[in-house]
């Protein structure tokens, strides 16, 4: 049997103007994951990371932190482990929706009016117009030809998904990912609907691990975002 480990990147920094770099929070989850997988002696067999800035940061600093790069295979850039484009949703598609959809301006609105004020408001105001505009997306109920749509996002992580599962047997894979890919992989594994994918995904947290075991054409989830390693100074969401 083989097991792969599906790594959510550190915390980021979606409201600033580059929202694709770990904070200083995302850097030491990052080297908790690393010292979490040292100490279960977890040996990977493969490394793979997303493009994103964030998802590679997360690979690196868990490398140094589990006792050295050497100590793991040279990590691999996986293009199909990226996030969805969650900037395009918020950028793009966000003003397309709220145009004619007035309960989805009305949350534009609320989250405009604290995202001066920052903490748990801000949070809770931004999450619920994700949650709307990310359900919108994956129905196909706002699109744009330069945001990637649902099926292109579902069908790329499902191939990568496919070619992790038929590595050789005695496989150890870690993937830095994001929510969104955890999320899905998590739903594809349990045969469940398309938007089962993106409640689990406002579920994972930062630096989490969920552990899939495979072989022999088969697949089970053993764990669901693992947060041991991340005491409550170093738990959160986004």
């Amino acid at each position: 049997m083989s097991e792969l480990v599906l790594i959510r990147h550190g915390q980021a920094t979606p409201f600033e103007a580059d929202t694709d770099r770990l904070s200083p929070l995302g850097e030491a989850q990052a080297r908790a994951v690393g010292e979490r997988l040292a100490a279960l002696v977890t040996v990977p067999t493969h490394v793979l990371h997303g493009p994103l800035v964030r998802q590679r940061r997360t690979a690196l600093l868990a490398a140094e932190a589990a006792g050295g790069a050497g100590n793991w295979p040279a990590p691999r850039e996986e293009p199909r482990l990226a996030e969805y484009d969650g900037d395009g949703l918020i950028r793009t598609l966000s003003p397309l929706y709220a145009a004619r959809n007035a309960e989805f301006a009305a949350q534009v609105a609320a989250f405009r009016a604290r995202r001066a004020e920052g903490g748990p408001e801000r949070n809770r105001a931004f999450q619920g117009l994700l949650e709307t505009l990310a359900g919108a997306w994956q129905s196909g109920d706002v699109t744009h030809p330069e945001v990637e749509g649902w099926a292109d996002f579902r069908a790329r992580v499902r191939a990568a998904l496919t070619d992790v599962l038929a590595l050789p047997s005695g496989s150890t894979v870690l993937a830095f990912t994001s929510g969104g890919v955890i999320g899905l992989a998590v739903a594809l594994c349990l045969d469940a609907p398309d938007a089962a994918a993106l409640k689990l995904n406002w579920r994972v947290k930062n630096g989490s691990l969920t552990r899939l075991t495979f072989g022999g054409g088969r697949v089970s989830l053993d764990t669901f975002n693992e947060t041991a390693h991340l005491p409550g100074d170093l738990s959160s969401w986004r």
